[in-house]
């Protein structure tokens, strides 16, 4: 995989672009370290198969679609025995 650093790749940009549409990954170095990858558009999609974002409903439909879910069946005073029930310290408003 070849490697440039990012002035390099200011003004080589145009080959660079042309190196990864042959498939050939380009890191882009700064200082001497690898900060980002010019991938083709083609290659770009297969990297991200899977990964695409769900909403927190749609995973917690997933989880309730499964098996092996079973759901806890808590009583309002299981629940209400987790509170603190200490009392709040004293709180001074600054004057």
């Amino acid at each position: 995989m070849a490697a440039t650093s990012i002035a390099d790749a200011k003004n080589q940009l145009t080959r660079l672009i042309h190196q990864a549409e042959k498939g050939e990954p380009v890191h882009i170095t700064r200082r001497g370290k690898p900060v980002a990858v010019l991938l083709s558009e083609d290659e770009y999609p297969r990297l991200r198969q899977g990964q695409e974002q769900r909403n927190f409903w749609d995973l917690i439909v997933e989880m309730r679609s499964e098996p092996e879910f079973e759901p806890i069946d808590w009583t309002w005073e299981e629940v209400d025995s987790w509170r603190d029930r200490r009392a709040a310290p004293e709180f001074e408003w600054p004057v």
